[in-house]
């Protein structure tokens, strides 16, 4: 069991080296204006991604299921889903790519805390179980990997409007950073409800009860609500810019939250994850 131990930590770590790498270069390309380095640089991440996948395939095989229970897992499938979410934008928004300047690093933040926190075998408790626990938990992965890309442009454009990021001369124009953080909120916030409403279900077939205020669901709810006082403000009321961007930064804040602190609450259903 050690050595299995020793090889998923391995596979992690070079997970890491490799999506090092990889900011090193996409910041360096972005700063000293050098596409050549910021391309190698998302090249460099694929091999990161193929390690990483592979680290969370042997955990999975080792525990004997997906990776939505113990500390080091979830924050090792989020770091994955957000990495390979954002190659997936890129590849189709091409001027998405300057975001991989926070992607890269947030992931490698993700999982040297999932290491810090050393990885443990948990078996799942009997309610947690079922496809909708699944749709669930994914849905929510995809959510987060949209809003950390939102929240990079929000963050680009507060430093771009103020003349931060003078040298940064390969980020897209202040309307259309403006513009992709709404349309990635948008699409986060639209996963985000389908993950709501699939943990729904999931919670009628283990407890027959679809709601019940629990501290997660209650402040997943206040979260995708704060988002859609947010997209309406943007849609109806002509929000946008500096006050658009400062109202997202304080709904990813409510995302970290709802996230990573109210699973620790021990009144929680949800305390057996994330402990």
């Amino acid at each position: 069991m050690n050595s299995s131990f020793a090889l998923v930590t391995g596979l992690h770590w070079g997970g890491v080296l490799f999506y090092v790498v990889a900011t090193i270069m996409v910041v360096y390309g972005a700063f000293f204006q050098n596409e050549k380095a910021q391309r190698c640089g998302d090249v460099t991440v694929f091999p990161g991604l193929l390690l990483h996948g592979i680290g969370l395939l042997v955990w999975w095989r080792i525990v004997g299921h997906g990776p939505y229970i113990d500390r080091f897992e979830v924050l090792s499938a989020y770091a994955w889903l957000l990495v390979a979410t954002y190659l997936v934008f890129a590849w189709f928004y091409p001027r998405a790519k300057s975001a991989s300047i926070v992607v890269y690093p947030a992931s490698v933040i993700m999982i040297a805390a999932g290491l810090f926190f050393r990885p443990e075998i948990k078996r799942l408790p009997p309610t947690f179980r079922g496809i909708w626990l699944v749709f669930h938990i994914l849905f929510y992965y995809i959510a987060f990997s949209a809003l950390v890309i939102a929240f990079a442009f929000s963050l680009f454009y507060l430093l771009k409007r103020r003349n931060r990021l003078k040298r940064f001369t390969s980020l897209p124009e202040l309307p259309v950073i403006d513009l992709y953080a709404y349309r990635f909120a948008g699409f986060g916030f639209t996963f985000w409800a389908i993950g709501m409403l699939a943990g729904s279900i999931w919670a009628y077939q283990s407890w027959n009860i679809f709601w019940n205020w629990d501290p997660v669901q209650t402040w997943s709810l206040i979260t995708w609500v704060l988002f859609g006082i947010y997209l309406h403000l943007r849609r109806f009321f002509g929000w946008q810019g500096e006050r658009a961007a400062w109202l997202f930064v304080l709904c990813f804040a409510l995302v970290l939250l709802s996230l990573f602190y109210t699973p620790l609450i021990e009144s929680s259903i949800h305390a057996e994850y994330f402990k």
